[in-house]
């Protein structure tokens, strides 16, 4: 079975009811935190700043362009409702954990913009401490929580909706 069946079927590619954009995602996220841990860790404890600042660069617009394609897919091609209607938690409780999971999901995205946005205007090329670095790890770690706080639910959310 290739890609473009499963797309017709609306059928993913791990063993339970979401989607392939769904999978896509939920499995996503794993990467992105194990990325964002190793960005981290390399500024933080190896002071390699020109590879944080581009592996921030890199996983930011990967980032933007899958969120973008996600939610095209959900807005005109998967009815995730439908394939999350025979969960064994009821539809109510999916939906609290959704609105729950977009407490952190809607404005994570903004706060990694703000987070480059500053890293890109604030610091010299190529980046090195400065006045600015306070500001930019307090917003940093924000951001990193709330990109940690958007999987967890996201694969709460997924497993209420598409496995249970």
């Amino acid at each position: 079975m290739n890609v473009w069946t499963l797309l017709a079927q609306n059928a993913g590619f791990l063993p339970t009811r979401g989607s392939v954009m769904i999978d896509f995602v939920f499995l996503a996220m794993f990467g992105i935190i194990l990325i964002l841990g190793v960005s981290i860790y390399l500024v933080r404890y190896r002071r390699l700043f020109q590879l944080h600042k581009w592996i921030q660069i890199v996983t930011g617009s990967v980032l933007l362009l899958a969120v973008l394609a996600f939610e095209i897919d959900m807005r005109f091609f998967t009815d995730w409702q439908e394939l999350a209607a025979p969960s064994s938690f009821g539809m109510p409780t999916v939906n609290g954990l959704l609105y729950f999971h977009l407490l952190f999901a809607v404005p994570t995205p903004f706060l990694w913009i703000y987070v480059i946005w500053h890293g890109l205007a604030k610091f010299p090329s190529p980046p090195l401490p400065g006045p600015h670095s306070k500001t930019h790890i307090l917003w940093g770690r924000i951001a990193a929580i709330g990109m940690l706080l958007t999987a967890v639910t996201g694969w709460i959310f997924y497993y209420a909706a598409f496995v249970a």
